[in-house]
C-alpha cells in the first residue's frame, strides 16, 4: 500500500488567523503593535520557535526568545479552534484516501496542538502515526521525520508522497526521495519562493489533491 503524508497547516487547514492573533498577542504583550495577517503568515512554516523569532525581530523587539515562545504557546493554547477549519474538500479527500493508502502527518507544528487539531476535525483515527515538530527526528527539511514514517509503514521512497504548502515541503520530500504535491491554495507558497521540478505535483484545492494521489499512485 501506498504511504501518503500530510503536512498540517496551510495543507490540511487554515490556521492563519489564529497563528497570526497569537503571534500579536505576543507582541503586544511586549508593548508592540500588532503585525498585519499577510507578514505573519510569511513567517509561518518552519515551527514555533522560528516564527517567534521572526516575529520579535520584525516587530524590532529585543525580547527574551523563551519568554516570547512561552506566551505564544500559552496564548495559542487559547485560540487554537478559533478560527481554523480544514480547507474545502479535505475530509472527503481524506476519507477517500484513506482507503487505498496509509496516512501520516509529519508537521513542524509542535505534536500536542497537532493531535488536538486532528482529534477536533475527527481525523485522528485515519493517521498511522504523527510527528511534530518538536520531536527528536528534528523539524522540516530535515527528512528524518519523513524516513521515520516510511519505516512505519513499511513503504519506499518511491511509494511514498509528502503532501504541503511550502518549499519546506518540496525540500523533505526531494532529500526523503519521495514524491511531492503541493498544495498551491495554503499558506506556505505565499513567500514566492516555490521551484518546482517537472516531476513534481500542484494541486490548487482540496478536491485537486485527490485526483494527484489518484494519478500519482497510478503511475508509481
Amino acid at each position: 500500500m501506498a504511504l501518503v503524508v500530510f503536512d498540517l497547516d496551510g495543507t490540511l487547514v487554515d490556521s492563519r488567523q489564529d497563528l497570526a492573533d497569537s503571534t500579536n498577542a505576543v507582541l503586544e504583550s511586549f508593548g508592540a503593535p500588532p503585525l498585519p495577517l499577510d507578514r505573519v503568515v510569511m513567517m509561518v512554516g518552519e515551527g514555533a520557535r522560528i516564527l517567534v523569532q521572526r516575529a520579535l525581530a520584525a516587530a524590532g523587539l529585543d525580547a527574551d526568545l523563551d519568554d516570547a515562545l512561552g506566551r505564544f504557546h500559552a496564548h495559542y493554547r487559547t485560540r487554537l479552534l478559533a478560527t481554523t477549519r480544514p480547507y474545502p474538500g479535505i475530509d472527503d479527500m481524506l476519507e477517500q484516501t484513506a482507503g487505498v493508502a496509509t496516512l501520516a502527518v509529519l508537521t513542524n507544528k509542535p505534536l500536542a496542538p497537532s493531535q488536538l487539531l486532528l482529534e477536533a476535525f475527527g481525523w485522528s483515527p485515519l493517521f498511522l502515526s504523527v510527528i511534530g515538530g518538536d520531536s527528536a527526528f528534528g523539524r522540516k527539511p530535515d527528512p528524518s521525520g519523513l524516513q521515520h514514517l516510511m519505516a512505519l509503514a513499511d513503504a519506499t521512497p518511491e511509494s511514498t508522497l509528502l503532501v504541503g504548502d511550502s518549499m519546506v515541503d518540496v525540500e523533505t520530500a526531494r532529500r526523503a526521495g519521495a514524491g511531492i504535491c503541493v498544495a498551491q491554495y495554503g499558506f506556505g507558497n505565499a513567500r514566492g519562493d516555490l521551484h518546482l521540478r517537472g516531476d513534481e505535483w500542484i494541486a490548487e484545492t482540496g478536491h485537486e489533491i485527490g485526483q494527484v494521489i489518484r494519478a500519482w499512485r497510478a503511475g508509481s
